[in-house]
């Protein structure tokens, strides 16, 4: 792999550093250390994966998380946690191959529907997933109540 190809794999726990750097380019800081002890647990789950696009010189540039989501209301569906590609990275088709990445592991675990949540705000974000067959189902409203220590 030259330096302008990218290579598909799963996360491991040395990739919690570039995670961090690049959730916090998407507007959700976080350092590595918290990254890592976030990523851990999700490793050893077989209802999660963590894939990243590394760059030839083995620098990850992008990753994405989709976990198994079981409701007693409906039919098991995957859904996207976390999807970034460092801005440098963009429109090089590194957000494709992650996704695509993420709908194979999906399909391997034969569930047929993939949801993803996206900030009414990311315009081009909206586009990108309009683009690979993803429609608006609704509209929700998301609240938070911090318990216990974290009031």
């Amino acid at each position: 792999m030259n330096d302008h190809e990218t290579g598909i794999r799963p996360a491991t726990l040395d990739d919690a550093p570039a995670l961090a750097e690049l959730s916090t380019e998407l507007g959700y800081p976080t350092s590595a250390a918290a990254a890592k002890d976030r990523l851990a647990p999700i490793l050893g789950s077989d209802d999660h994966a963590v894939i990243v696009a590394a760059s030839g010189d083995g620098a990850v540039v992008g990753w994405i998380h989709v976990f198994l989501a079981q409701r007693v209301e409906s039919d098991p569906f995957a859904e996207l946690g976390g999807f970034v590609v460092g801005e440098l990275h963009r429109r090089r088709g590194i957000g494709r191959q992650l996704l695509a990445a993420a709908e194979a592991w999906v399909t391997g675990r034969s569930v047929v529907k993939l949801r993803v949540r996206s900030r009414t705000s990311r315009d081009e974000a909206r586009v990108f997933y309009e683009r690979l067959g993803f429609r608006e189902t609704k509209r929700q409203r998301v609240m938070d109540k911090a318990l216990g220590e974290g009031e």
